[in-house]
């Protein structure tokens, strides 16, 4: 996670917007455990691998939203509005990809046969930190954009200036 932020935050030459994207990583690697504890498998090096998944596929969903979130905040837009127009516009997008990787792990989950408890390690892992990633992220990181451009704002009122082009 910290090469991540260090990464975004390279990107975003800021650190709000990386610290609103990983936060919702977290809820990834909450989903993970309880899908593992529900099925009584261990953390194990295949489950760790799914891990490091999430944080990617997690921070994608995030990332979406918050670039759209920033592109109609530099256009003027309230912060309130611009968190709620990307989440609702970045939606549509997330939840077909999200459910479509979930759709294309589950067979993981579910596998029998001669090496099956990797897969199932892993499927597990990935199916349910994605299915909470998915959908308890696309509620809270509007919220954790909201929370960190208000602080970024307050904190350094000269780049709402610069980014609204006032």
């Amino acid at each position: 996670m910290i090469v991540a932020l260090l990464c975004a935050a390279g990107i975003y030459a800021a650190w709000q917007l990386p610290v609103a994207i990983l936060l919702v990583i977290p809820f990834g690697a909450f989903g993970a455990f309880a899908a593992l504890a529900l099925r009584s498998l261990d953390n194990n090096v295949y489950t760790q691998v799914g891990l490091i998944m999430l944080v990617g596929l997690a921070a994608k969903n995030a990332i979406l939203i918050v670039e759209f979130a920033r592109l109609r905040r530099e256009a003027g837009a309230p912060i309130v509005q611009a968190a709620l127009d990307g989440a609702k516009l970045r939606l549509r997008p997330i939840v077909m990809t999200s459910f479509a990787f979930i759709l294309g792990t589950l067979p993981l989950a579910l596998a029998s046969g001669a090496g099956a408890g990797a897969r199932i390690a892993l499927g597990t892992a990935v199916v349910g930190g994605m299915l909470c990633a998915t959908l308890v992220g696309v509620l809270f990181t509007p919220v954790f954009y909201i929370v960190l451009q208000r602080l970024s704002e307050r904190q350094w009122p000269f780049r709402r200036a610069e980014a609204t082009g006032a």
